[in-house]
This record gives structure tokens, sequence and C-alpha cells, in this order.
């Protein structure tokens, strides 16, 4: 606590207006950087908003309790109930069993009255090599600062973090055969919006000795009972797809090279069912189905403090979901990036009927905190740990104004997460 009663991070978040990323020093090095690669406009012009000059601060306590979380839910995926009940309405293709872990898990936390929150778990959660970057373009501009900046994980340490996860997902179904190739594949990826991070990921690839393309779908095949790429093999697929299952018939052969085992995927199919589907936060926050698959008073604890109440909608239960609705967030059980999801209060009745006639969770509302851009400008944040194998590998913000992250707020994006000690009242 400060001697004014308020956690140092919460009266630091207030009032700190303090710089903590050189934007314009890390717009100029991408630029330089991703230029010879394919990156044609500026970033002003490009992605004005993708990054926040604001460093966020999160009380140790906080980190401490988002990674309690992480490994709560880690020991309950390790479960055979676990995988029993969440695999078995899943698409056959979840189903086809994979030795590799499936990189870039997202842990995604609001910091309510209560601590952290996880309101949702993305299996291919982006951002991780351009929070990298920013890890380079630090500025402390006031000894405060200076003295609560930490970069443990951070710049080339982070570089080289990530490029060992992606050799281990290697090793974990190849052993010792060389890793060669790897393909980030996503449709149309010059257009995504995330394109940016796509040619950061093939710089430290090819850094470390790997040729790495990124390629739209379209441009893979599967031959002679291998992947190609333009008529090269593919051996690792950096699967950035929002079709999880490739379900879409543009990615039969996709689905026929994932079953064929014709190249490591990741992350895949499986990851995405056993983690992310947003059902699953329902038997996270279920402390007797918890008990009947096994799991200690710990762990269970864990979950109920950590996970806000979700449920699914259905039809028997909208007359009460409608007259609560401004107590819940109503999310599609298989989306991503916050597509068809909607605040309660907000909603019409015509959404509403439509969320009833489709596959939707509904989520007990955890208001995020807030980061003051100025004294009379509040953006709210949330928080995105990373996780490889249960282990976090870095945590970032992000700021926006709005019902969701967007990267449209001015002052919003990505930011840097600084740790101040815990303070004694003076």
């Amino acid at each position: 606590m400060s001697p004014t009663g308020i956690p140092a991070a919460d009266r630091l978040n207030r009032d700190c207006q303090c710089i903590g990323t050189d934007v314009d020093a890390l717009r100029a090095q991408l630029e330089h950087e991703l230029g010879a690669r394919g990156l044609r406009e500026p970033f002003v012009q490009t992605h004005p908003h993708l990054f926040s000059p604001l460093p966020v601060f999160v009380a140790p306590a906080h980190t401490e309790a988002m990674q309690q979380v992480v490994a709560a839910v880690e020991r309950v995926v390790a479960t055979a109930a676990w995988r029993e009940a969440v695999l078995a309405d899943a698409p056959a293709i979840a189903r086809v069993a994979q030795v590799a872990r499936g990189v870039f898990m997202g842990y995604d936390f609001h910091i309510g009255a209560n601590g952290p929150q996880l309101i949702e778990i993305n299996s291919n959660a982006g951002g991780a090599f351009l929070n990298a970057a920013i890890a380079s373009a630090q500025r402390a501009c006031c000894v405060a600062v200076t003295q609560l900046l930490t970069r443990s994980g951070a710049g080339g340490d982070l570089d080289a973090t990530l490029c060992a996860m992606f050799r281990n997902e290697w090793r974990l179904a190849r052993g010792d055969a060389p890793l060669a190739r790897i393909a980030i594949v996503d449709t149309a990826p010059a257009a995504q919006y995330l394109y940016p991070e796509f040619l950061l990921a093939q710089q430290l690839f090819e850094r470390d000795g790997i040729s790495t393309v990124i390629a739209d779908p379209s441009r893979l095949v599967l031959r002679d009972g291998r992947l190609q790429c333009d008529g090269q093999p593919v051996d690792l697929v950096y699967n950035r797809l929002t079709d999880f299952y490739f379900e879409e018939p543009a990615h039969a052969h996709l689905a026929a090279a994932y079953r064929a085992d014709a190249a490591v995927f990741t992350p895949h199919p499986e990851a995405h069912a056993l983690y992310a589907n947003k059902h699953n936060l329902v038997l996270l926050g279920d402390p007797d189905w918890l008990r009947a698959a096994g799991l200690d008073t710990a762990t269970i604890d864990t979950l109920r403090a950590g996970i806000p109440r979700t449920l699914r909608v259905q039809g028997a239960d909208a007359e009460t979901l409608w007259q609560q609705r401004k107590h819940w967030f109503f999310k599609p059980a298989s989306g991503f990036g916050s597509r068809g999801a909607y605040r309660g209060d907000k909603l019409t009745r015509k959404v509403f009927a439509e969320i009833l006639e489709a596959d939707y969770v509904a989520q007990a509302v955890v208001p995020p905190s807030e980061r003051h851009l100025a004294p009379d400008q509040p953006l709210k944040l949330d928080l995105r740990n990373y996780v490889y194998d249960g282990v976090v590998q870095l945590v970032a913000a992000r700021l926006y104004q709005g019902q969701t992250t967007n990267f449209r707020t001015p002052g919003g994006g990505f930011a840097p997460v600084y740790h101040p000690p815990a303070l004694a009242p003076g």
C-alpha cells in the first residue's frame, strides 16, 4: 500500500503519465527492419494505435495470482477426465492426439475488485513478437520508473525463449531431425492487421537458421506425404488461422496434412479444443465437476476465485438472462478476437434472440481496471499472459476504450507491464 492507502500499482496507473514505450522510435525501428521484408507503408498510417506509450503497473501479488490460475488450469487439462469431457463434443480432427503442446496460449485477465479474473483463453494469441519488440524501446523518463522497470524475460532473452519454444514443438514431434523450414500460415497474410508480427517472427526464425515463408493456405499442397509450399517441403506450420478445426473447404488440404502428420502444426485443433473453447470455462468454474474429476481442494479454490461465473446460454434461461443482462457478457463459444461478443447492457432484443439461436456462453461481468492517459482520460486495460507448456513467458497489457480491445483508441494498444513493489504505509 502507498501512504494514501491506495495500492501502489493502482496509484501509478492513475497518476503516472510517464512514457514507457518510445512509440516513434519503435515505429522507425520496425519500418527499418521490416521494410525489406514487405512492409510498405509507415506504421503511423497503418497501425496508429497498435502501441501505447504508457506503461501499465501490476502488483506482484496479482502477477503471482495469474500464474496460480494458469497452473491450476494446466493441472485440470492434464487429467483424463478433462480430455474425455471436452473432446467428446469436439470435431473429430480435435481428437487426433498430438505431442506438440501448442504455442502462444493466451490467458487474458481483468483485474477486478477480488483480484485477477480469467476472462478467456486463446489458442493462438497474437502479439508476443510485437511485445518483444516493445521491450527494446523502453524509456524511463523519471527516477521512479527507472527504479521500477523490470527487464526479466525482455529483449534478446525473450527472442531466444520464443525461438526455443518452436524448436521444442519440433523436437517433441520429430526428435533430433533438423528443422529446416517453417511456414507462417494465415489467410491473405499481408492483409492481416498483425502482418508486421509475421514479419518479426520470420526475421527471428531466419536469424536462428530456419528458412521461413509467410503464406496463404492456397500456396500449400499435400504431395507424396509431405506438406509443401511453392514446391518446397514445410516442416512446421505456425498456424495463425482462426478456422481452428480446418473446417472451411479452402482448408481441406490442411486438414488432410494434419491427419497424415505431413508437417508439425502449432497451435493445432486439439490444443484449441482442450483450452480455448469458451464452454471450457463453464467446467473450470464448476467445483462439483472438478471434485468428481479428482482435482485437489487448492486447485478448485484457485479456479473458483480466479474465474468469473460462466454458463451456457440456453433457451430455458432466456428470461432470467434478459432481466439480468447488465450483469453478463455474452461470448460465442468458438469465437475469437471479441467477434460476436456483447456486453449485456448494450444488447437489443433482436441481438439477444440471435444469441439464443447460436452457441454462446454468458460470463459474469468483471469491469476492467484502468490506466489513465491523463487525469480525465481513463483507458480500460486487460492483461494477456503468453503461456507455453504451463509456463508464463510474458505478460503484456492492452489499453482501449469501448466494449472490447480494438486497437482503435488514441493512446491505446499494447503496453509494457511494470511491477512496483508493495510499499509500506508511511
